[in-house]
């Protein structure tokens, strides 16, 4: 007998809901440590250690939320990406979907995005809509960077824009040497372990790599979106 499911709309409620905890824990760990006078000595100490023990529960959390998701639309066959909709070859498609996201306010990469959700965006007028996720905006977006200029972005790894003085890197070629490894193009992982500020800082950075100046990346709130349909 074919197991009775539960309703799709339900599903991917829960699913979007799921992401949106991950993604406001790590807004919220941002906060908490601009939070802390870094001045005095004992708030800094204490700040430290809680990012240490935060991180390490957020790692254990992130780990498990990632393979509850993926249980759960394995099992639904519910996606998470199946609302989204952006065309590479279909230029009348891509026309409407920046006509559709042009009558939201948009937002440039100077934006405050704590606790803020997106659902598209347009970079170098190439658009993007229905998405649910910070890392999945980032990685649509690396995957675009990546077909402009593939060698450019194959580079990424070894680029010391992307390597902090203790040697993280944000990308690598070797998925077991970052925290949470996305597949962002051929043999490309990025760290997407990151809040939506660090995400869109490292956009900041990206953008120019491949000289595209930072204004021709807008990006549309879901709220926003959200607000616009109750006018109508």
């Amino acid at each position: 007998m074919t197991p009775l499911l539960p309703a799709h709309d339900r599903v991917r409620r829960i699913l979007e809901d799921l992401e949106a905890v991950r993604e406001n824990l790590l807004a919220l760990s941002d906060d908490i440590w601009q939070s802390i006078e870094h001045n005095d000595p004992r708030a800094l100490e204490e700040g430290v250690e809680f990012k240490r023990r935060y991180n390490e529960k957020m790692a254990a959390f992130d780990a498990l939320a990632s393979e509850l998701s993926d249980m759960v639309q394995g099992f639904t066959s519910v996606r998470l990406e199946q609302t989204e909709r952006g065309s590479t070859e279909n230029r009348d498609e891509n026309e409407r979907i920046v006509r559709e996201l042009d009558r939201e306010q948009p937002y440039t990469l100077d934006k405050d995005f704590t606790f803020r959700r997106p659902h598209g965006f347009v970079l170098d007028g190439q658009a993007a809509t229905g998405i649910t996720t910070w890392r999945r905006l980032y990685e649509l977006v690396c995957q675009q960077l990546a077909r402009r200029d593939l060698e450019r972005f194959r580079a990424l790894p070894e680029n010391t824009a992307f390597i902090s003085n203790r040697g993280h890197r944000e990308f690598h070629t070797n998925a077991a040497e970052l925290r949470s490894p996305m597949l962002v193009a051929e043999g490309i992982h990025a760290e997407i372990n990151h809040s939506a500020n660090a995400l869109r800082d490292l956009l900041r950075e990206l953008l120019p790599q491949f000289s595209i100046p930072l204004d021709q990346l807008r990006i549309y709130l879901r709220e926003d979106r959200d607000a616009e349909r109750q006018r109508e």
